[in-house]
């Protein structure tokens, strides 16, 4: 059982960095966004790429852009701080159970 329990940990803390990878990602795209930038820029272009899929998901199922503004990168940010906070916490805590 404390093999399955550091595994949990450590998927836990997996998951955990990698969203929190993503919302620097967010937020980046999101700063860059507003000085209108070269689209020829290889670091733009990963950003679009790694972001555009997920905004494109909100927006197929909910309308984000009022009076110009695309709030999109907002209801991503919440979407994985609640994923963050309740999948994490949940590994963590099945893990502390096990152990």
């Amino acid at each position: 059982m404390v093999v399955l329990a550091i595994f949990l940990e450590s998927i836990a803390t997996l998951l955990h960095s990698i969203i929190f990878v993503y919302i620097l990602i967010v937020v980046v795209g999101s700063v860059i966004s507003w000085v209108n930038p070269d689209p020829y820029n290889p670091i733009v272009q990963m950003i679009r790429r790694l972001t555009e899929p997920a905004y494109q998901y909100i927006r197929y199922y909910i309308p984000t852009s009022f009076q110009g503004i695309d709030f999109a990168p907002l209801i991503l940010l919440l979407g994985l701080q609640f994923l963050d906070l309740f999948l994490v916490r949940v590994l963590h805590h099945f893990a502390n159970i096990l152990s």
